[in-house]
């Protein structure tokens, strides 16, 4: 049996080499290698080209574009595919400059897309490492000024610390994400599933919510499953976990089983809230969360813990 591929976004398709992110002549020389590649990012957007396929598009660390940008201003994400690499924040003035003086696209038929939409589509590794970059770059984005003093902050440890420029102070910020669990919760031979009004027609999913400081996963997922729809729960089992930069979480799949039956959306979290068989959800009474979540994984797992086993010859 091969072994289970990692959720969308997960896996080690990335050196990180975090060794080197204080050896600021090993960040040099890489930046220096005429293989290094650049990880655009624009508005927390990716630079993807559609067709034929859809594919990552990394810049030559020696692109034209670079002219435009603060070196000290790059992430070294590590190596990727054997090369160094670089996650590139690009601004306004960045790319004006280079449209006026080169044009108004970087890269033959690229654009700047969102990632939560298109992750799937893409190469594995390459969704990883473009969710990667734009985890960092938004946590960078938050911290630009020190949270102790109020002073700017500037990168350090080739991107990965944010440190207060004032000396006195000294602080630093490094970078943080937001667990948070989500829960396939079972009763017999039923899974229940929500949704929001905000959500498209039809939609439902699995429930989820944040954890708390003070908070373990497993108390985490009582409480949300109780504040959100009213259902008391036990048997909590871990899934799987996947990053999830929108714009910063951690999402940590479960499933647990339900004591009762009973459902009283008391929150306002959740618009509606039922009990949905297998067959029910075979038959697409419902929409489905994307293919690229976690929470679709844990709907997957279950319809197939009962479905007949494949014929072999």
């Amino acid at each position: 049996m091969s072994a289970t591929p990692p959720n969308v976004f997960s896996g080690p398709y990335v050196d990180r080499r975090s060794e080197a992110r204080k050896n600021a002549t090993e960040v040099a020389a890489a930046l220096a290698d005429p293989a290094a590649l650049l990880v655009p990012v624009w508005g927390q957007r990716s630079l993807v080209r559609a067709l034929p396929e859809p594919t990552a598009v990394l810049l030559s660390v020696q692109h034209t574009l670079r002219t435009y940008l603060d070196d000290a201003a790059l992430i070294y994400l590590g190596e990727f595919r054997g090369r160094a690499t670089f996650a590139a924040d690009l601004h306004e003035q960045a790319l004006e400059a280079h449209t006026v003086r080169h044009g108004p696209t970087l890269e033959e038929a690229a654009e700047f897309t969102d990632l939560r939409g298109i992750g799937g589509q893409l190469p594995a590794d390459e969704a990883g490492l473009l969710a990667y970059a734009r985890a960092l770059i938004y946590w960078r984005s938050k911290h630009r000024f020190c949270g102790v003093c109020g002073q700017p902050a500037l990168p350090k440890d080739a991107g990965h610390v944010m440190a207060c420029s004032d000396a006195a102070c000294g602080h630093q910020n490094f970078p943080r994400i937001d667990p948070a669990i989500i829960v396939l919760i079972m009763n017999g031979e039923r899974a229940l599933l929500g949704r929001q009004a905000t959500w498209p027609k039809g939609l439902y999913s699995t429930l989820a919510g944040f954890v708390e400081p003070g908070e373990s996963l497993e108390d985490a997922v009582v409480r949300e499953m109780y504040e959100e729809a009213g259902v008391r729960v036990t048997d909590i089992r871990y899934h799987s976990s996947q990053p999830w930069p929108f714009p910063s979480s951690l999402m940590l799949g479960f499933t647990a089983q339900a004591t009762s039956d009973d459902i009283a959306c008391n929150d306002a979290e959740l618009e509606h809230a039922r009990w949905f068989t297998r067959e029910e959800i075979r038959a697409g009474v419902i929409g489905l969360p994307p293919p690229t979540s976690v929470s679709r994984r844990l709907i997957e797992h279950w319809l197939a813990a009962d479905a007949p086993p494949s014929a072999t010859r």
